[in-house]
């Protein structure tokens, strides 16, 4: 027995989408890429709507849930849902602000959390190999810079952003422009983080040796005036760009063997890692990153389980049924 058709959208229904579809394309001056996607959605929209039996204009909100809920299961990504409803919601703004309808069936209902992605992190083994890396090859001056980055990266977790922010000393200039500086005397490196917060982190033996290193050179390029006081510049004498750092560790990582791409993040997903494996502190891990939640460091607890059962599948006779 064959199934029946799905019921036709109503010309009323298909009339409102092509309205708004040439409202969003002449006087929002949507791409044409964008209002074909935005058609889809609503061709979509207009099918679910007949398949239950209603007007797009009596759409309720829980019809909405259930619409979502089935396009969930059906392994839609929580990023396209959301996507969809999106919109859905600007559709039903335009009704609403013509008087079609009184409310927005769609305004309170939101996509599936998509389960946050476990951040990439290097082995212990792996980190050391390329902070113990030297260029040999490279220019001298290059490879002091580059080694000193690398340490206050893994060593002491900091951001890109706050890297490349970093003055040599505490001044009145570093402060009213609210970067951070390091203090080789105290052993700490201070950086103003996200939300304008400031935290200081401990310097580490290692860190403190390549420091020393890269200062004794630094001098050999004249910096220009606005990065007189920058740590870290470049052979033009200018402020390191994050970029510049990015590309520099990449070509570093590579020089050194490592067998995945590495980029400023990954040390600082590696710092947070490897210090919870060893201290199993997450608060003291969750103030050394600066991050304002907790919860945002708990993904590091979740990183360290899946080290220890990878550990467990390579090492326990129980772990693995035997082929």
């Amino acid at each position: 027995m064959q199934e029946a058709p799905p019921p036709a959208v109503s010309a009323a229904d298909q009339a409102l989408i092509e309205r708004y579809l040439t409202h969003v394309h002449t006087e929002k001056r949507l791409a044409e890429r964008t209002v074909t996607l935005y058609r889809l959605d609503l061709e979509k929209l207009a099918a679910q709507a007949a398949a239950a039996g209603v007007a797009l204009t009596a759409v309720q909100p829980h019809h909405v849930r259930r619409w979502v809920a089935q396009m969930h299961a059906g392994g839609r990504s929580g990023r396209g849902i959301a996507l969809i409803l999106s919109g859905w919601r600007g559709f039903y703004r335009w009704l609403g602000r013509g008087g079609v309808i009184a409310a927005n069936p769609v305004q309170d209902v939101r996509a599936p959390r998509q389960p946050r992605p476990l951040p990439k992190a290097l082995g212990v083994d792996e980190a050391m190999q390329l902070a113990d890396f030297v260029a040999e090859d490279d220019d001298p001056w290059l490879d002091r810079r580059d080694k000193a980055m690398v340490e206050l990266l893994y060593g002491s977790g900091l951001r890109v952003a706050e890297l490349t922010q970093l003055d040599m000393a505490a001044s009145d200039a570093t402060l009213r422009a609210g970067r951070g500086w390091i203090d080789l005397q105290a052993a700490d490196v201070q950086v103003q983080g996200k939300g304008g917060k400031r935290r200081g982190v401990p310097l580490g033996r290692a860190a403190l040796q390549a420091l020393g290193d890269w200062l004794a050179v630094r001098g050999q390029v004249v910096p220009h005036a606005d990065a007189a006081q920058a740590l870290f510049i470049g052979r033009h004498g200018t402020r390191l760009t994050t970029q510049s750092v990015w590309q520099r560790l990449r070509r570093r990582a590579g020089l050194a063997g490592l067998p995945t791409s590495v980029h400023p993040h990954v040390l600082r997903h590696s710092f947070a890692s490897h210090l919870l494996q060893s201290s199993g502190d997450l608060r003291a891990v969750q103030e050394l990153l600066g991050h304002a939640n907790i919860g945002t460091t708990q993904v590091y607890t979740r990183l360290d389980f899946q080290h220890l059962a990878k550990a467990y599948d390579a090492a326990h006779p129980r772990a693995r049924r035997k082929d």
